[in-house]
C-alpha cells in the first residue's frame, strides 16, 4: 500500500470519527443555543400590557403547552440537527423563550434539545424572571432579553 493511500484512509477515519462523534453530547455538559437554529420566537399573544392575563396568571402555561408528543418528535430531530447523542430522556426540548416570559409554545425556533441536568436549573431561572416580570421590578422586554442571552450563551 503507498504512502498516499494510507494517508487517505487515515483522513477518512478521522472524518467518520469526527462525524460519529457528537458534538455537544451531554457527557460534556451544557452546550448553548445555536444562533441560527433556535434564535427565539415570541408569542404574539404575550405582550407587557397583557401579563396579567397571560403569564402572570396561575396555571396559564398549561393552557398554552404543546403536546409531549410533538415536542418528543421535535427533540429527536433537533438532536441530529444539533449533533448531540445519547438518550433522548437526557434532554428536555426546552422553549428558548420560556412560556413563563411570552415565548412561542410550538414554533420550533423556539425550541431545542437542553441536557439535563441544566434543563432544571434554567427551570429555575426563568421562575425568577417570570416573578420578576409579574411584580414590576423588570420589563417583559427585558426579561426575554436576559433569557435569550443565558441560552445562547451558557446553554
Amino acid at each position: 500500500m503507498s504512502m498516499r493511500t494510507l494517508l487517505v484512509a487515515a483522513a477518512l477515519l478521522l472524518l467518520a470519527v469526527a462525524y460519529l462523534k457528537p458534538a455537544g453530547s451531554p457527557s460534556k455538559g451544557p452546550f448553548p443555543a445555536d444562533q441560527a437554529r433556535t434564535p427565539g420566537v415570541l408569542n404574539p399573544d404575550v405582550t407587557q400590557a397583557n401579563i396579567a392575563t397571560t403569564i402572570c396568571k396561575h396555571g396559564w402555561t398549561r393552557t398554552i403547552r404543546p403536546p409531549t408528543d410533538y415536542t418528543n418528535a421535535l427533540k429527536v430531530k433537533q438532536m441530529r440537527e444539533y449533533a448531540v447523542g445519547g438518550s433522548p430522556t437526557r434532554y428536555q426540548e426546552d422553549h428558548l423563550i420560556s412560556l413563563e416570559l411570552g415565548g412561542h409554545p410550538t414554533d420550533a425556533r423556539n425550541l431545542w434539545p437542553e441536557p439535563y441536568p441544566r434543563a432544571a436549573e434554567v427551570d429555575s431561572i426563568e421562575n425568577d424572571l417570570n416573578a420578576k416580570v409579574c411584580s414590576g421590578s423588570m420589563s417583559l422586554d427585558e426579561a426575554q432579553r436576559k433569557e435569550s442571552e443565558l441560552k445562547h450563551s451558557d446553554g
